[in-house]
Parts: C-alpha cells; sequence; structure tokens
C-alpha cells in the first residue's frame, strides 16, 4: 500500500517511518525545502530516540522517500494522513487549523485517484466535517473518505509507542475509510494491537479527552504534593499508594514542575474551547489549566525560597539542569523551565543552565540564561544547584564534585530523583516535591 504522510515533524516523521519499517510504501511530504533536504541528507529535524536509524534503514530499502509536492508524494497513494500543526490560536486559544484547512484544499484539487485522507493531527470534535466539505468543493471526482486517527505518542518513546500500541483509534463514516484503515493497519492487527473503530467526532473527542484526564492525573499528584508539604507526608509514598489501585492506576502521578509539551498544553485548551462553544462547561479541565499555570512560577519562587528568599536572591546564582520539558526529547514547548527561569532572572538571579538536547531551542526563549557545555560548567560558583528535567544524566551526579565546584551546597530536585537522607548527607541543603 501506498501512503502519504502530509506534514514531516514529530508525528508525520515517526509515522512515516514506522509505517514504512511495516512494509508500506511511504512519502513524506512537507512545504519546507530546508527541512526535506536535511531529510534526504539523512538529518533529523528533531531528536528522537532511534528516529534516525529507523530513517535510514527504511530509506535505503526504498519504502521511504520525501518530497515538497503534495500531488507529486499523494498521486496513487490509498491513505494520506494529514500530520500537520494545530497550535493555540493567537487571542482565543481555539486550535489553529488554518494548516489542517490549507493541505485538504490542496489533496482535494489534486487527487488523481480514490483515496481516505486521515487526519492525524489533534483536531476538536468537527473538523473531520469541515475537511470533508473543504474537499468536496473542490470538485473532484474520486471516491475520498475522510476518517480521524488520533496519535497517542510520547516524545521519548515515539517508536515503541507506534509498533505497540495500548488502542489504535479509528474514526470512520463509511466502509470503504473502515476497509482502507484495516489495511493500513494489519500489520499491528496481526500483533493483536487493539483497534477501536468509532464514528469520526467520537475519535476526535478521544484524543482530546485521553490527554485532559492525563494532565488532570498530573495537577491533581502536584497539588497532593503541596499538601504533602504542609502536613509532613511523603508524595512519593502517597502517589504507590493509590497508585497500586487497579481502578487509578500508577502512571502520571509524579509530582514535578507541572505539565509541559506540545500536546497536554495546548489540547486542555482547545478542550475548554470545544466545551464553550458547545455551552458543556468542563470545570475540572478549567482547574487543571490554572492550577499548572500557577504552579511553573510557584516552582520558581521555590528556588528562591533555596536562595534565603526573594529579597536575598538577587545576584546570586541559580544553575539549571534540564530545560525541556521531558528527557529524551528537544521539545522546548511550554516547558515548565521557562517560567522557572523567567522567575528567577525577574527576581535578579543570574541563572546557567545545561540540557542534553534542548539548548539550541531553549536560548532563544531564555535570553538572559548562559547556556553551558555540561553540569559542572553550570553549577560553577553557583547558590543552588536545581533538577529542572530528568535526564539520566543527572541521576547520578557527582554529588563531591557538585559540592566542590558550587559557590554553596544546595540543591533543588524538582524532579524527586534523588533520596533526601542520601543529598543531606553528603552535606547538602536539600529540598523537593513534596517531600519532607
Amino acid at each position: 500500500m501506498k501512503i502519504a504522510m502530509v506534514g514531516s515533524g514529530y508525528v508525520g516523521l515517526v509515522s512515516g517511518a514506522c509505517f514504512a519499517d511495516f512494509g508500506h510504501d511511504v512519502v513524506c511530504i512537507d512545504k519546507d525545502q530546508s527541512k526535506i533536504d536535511r531529510l534526504h541528507d539523512g538529518i533529523m529535524p528533531i531528536y528522537e530516540p532511534g528516529l534516525d536509524t529507523l530513517v535510514e534503514s527504511n530509506v535505503k530499502a526504498g519504502r521511504l522517500s520525501f518530497t515538497t509536492s503534495l500531488a507529486e508524494g499523494i498521486k496513487d497513494a490509498s491513505a494520506i494522513f494529514i500530520a500537520v500543526g494545530t497550535p493555540s490560536r493567537r487571542g482565543d486559544g481555539h486550535a489553529d487549523l488554518s494548516f489542517v484547512y490549507a493541505v485538504a484544499k490542496e489533496v482535494g484539487e489534486s487527487l488523481a485517484n480514490d483515496a481516505v485522507v486521515v487526519t492525524k493531527s489533534t483536531v476538536p470534535v468537527g473538523t473531520g466535517d469541515e475537511v470533508e466539505r473543504i474537499i468536496a468543493e473542490t470538485g473532484t471526482k474520486h471516491q475520498v473518505a475522510v476518517v480521524s486517527n488520533p496519535e497517542f505518542l510520547r516524545e521519548g518513546a515515539a517508536i515503541d509507542d507506534f509498533k505497540h500500541p495500548d488502542r489504535i483509534v479509528i474514526g470512520a463514516e463509511s466502509e470503504f475509510g473502515e476497509t482502507v484503515m484495516r489495511e493500513v493497519y494489519r500489520p499491528l492487527f496481526l500483533n493483536e494491537s487493539p483497534i477501536l473503530f468509532t464514528s469520526r467526532r467520537t475519535s476526535e473527542l478521544i484524543k482530546y479527552a485521553a490527554n485532559a484526564f492525563l494532565a488532570t492525573k498530573i495537577t491533581f499528584i502536584n497539588e497532593m504534593a503541596d499538601l504533602c508539604e504542609k502536613v509532613g507526608a511523603n508524595v512519593q509514598d502517597v502517589s504507590r499508594g493509590i497508585g497500586m489501585d487497579g481502578r487509578i492506576g500508577a502512571k502520571f502521578l509524579h509530582a514535578g514542575p507541572g505539565y509541559g509539551g506540545s500536546c497536554f498544553p495546548k489540547d486542555t485548551l482547545a478542550l475548554l474551547k470545544t466545551a464553550e462553544d458547545y455551552d458543556s462547561p468542563t470545570r475540572i479541565i478549567e482547574a487543571v489549566v490554572n492550577v499548572n499555570e500557577s504552579r511553573k512560577r510557584a516552582m520558581g519562587r521555590k528556588v528562591l525560597d533555596a536562595l534565603g528568599g526573594a529579597e536575598k536572591a538577587r545576584g546570586k546564582k541559580a544553575a539549571l539542569l534540564g530545560l525541556t520539558f521531558k528527557p529524551n526529547t528537544d521539545d522546548m514547548r511550554d516547558s515548565p523551565a521557562i517560567a522557572v527561569a523567567q522567575t528567577l532572572t525577574d527576581a535578579g538571579v543570574e541563572v546557567a543552565a545545561y540540557d542534553p538536547e534542548g539548548m539550541e531551542l531553549a536560548q532563544p526563549l531564555m535570553p538572559d540564561v548562559t547556556m553551558c557545555g555540561d553540569p559542572y560548567e553550570a553549577i560553577k560558583g553557583a547558590d543552588a544547584t536545581v533538577i529542572v528535567t530528568e535526564w539520566d544524566a543527572f541521576r547520578a551526579l557527582d554529588l563531591a564534585k557538585v559540592k566542590a565546584t558550587a559557590k554553596a551546597p544546595v540543591l533543588v530536585d524538582l524532579r524527586n530523583i534523588y533520596t533526601p537522607d542520601d543529598v543531606r548527607a553528603a552535606g547538602f541543603e536539600y529540598s523537593s516535591v513534596g517531600r519532607a
């Protein structure tokens, strides 16, 4: 089967490479000539473990190719995936669907055969209806089925998530669409991956509901962490205690500085706007969004407290270890580190930072932060060392070297990756999240 993937960003490139690895003939399409040129040279536009090797092997096998021409790329394709960005629209928070609709129009105008058009991008309820209308208005004479197929990929583990999914959700309104999608995912069906067929609108809502629920779990445990600090409890034990309940589950119950990334912030906001449009309030999600936003700067104030308070912090130095919103990615979108750094610089604190992959993208977002070549360069002369992102590189720091390099033995662990007794035994003033 030939598959066209319109959009060669995070979702499009990972999905396209994985489909090619299943044996499909895949063409990834992108308007950005420089991105396509780099892909032809084997240079990935994003950091995702194992992606460069997967792309290289499938290009060599002749199953994966790249082009800037949509008409060329979709020719003879049975399934055309739309995997372009849907960022929050400036001004009102709605998902910006202009890229999706532009692709739909161009697909309709360029179709040379019957095809299924699949919205892989995260889109609000009803988007598939509009995509269908736009394609129909182009006057195409070919049979077209518009299908919803949301992605559930975790950055840093996307390839494994694609090949071993918890579930595959497909929203189809016709037998033609369902038949083609069964063939697209036949390799995973043979591996007994669960496939859920629903209506198109249901499929669109499943994606938003899933991300909103996970964001709620993160926000809930963060609020429990604050309560733990007040009452003298341990949030990690609370998390284990409730996570062992099969009705709750242990995932996404790790206290920290709040959620960020490409999905949760914009998807929770888009869900709120959709609910408002349909006069169906989602008060829980509204609270989640508000609490998460305030938490990020609260973590900055936590660092100021470790520096002796806001008044005494001015002129001191903090070292931030980890800038991306999570490890094993270079994604800086809505990273808590941005708000933490801004809170510190607003208070007159000098900030140095190190991240294994994210500094190039972080620098424009943090113009007042000094980027360093390794953790110990950032720590040199620091009055507080702050772990913001739980990269493996920070899990086994040489505490004796940290103490000797820093100006003051102060460690603020916003990810709870160290044991308090061990760090304090090494001579540090130590603070974490939700633990005494």
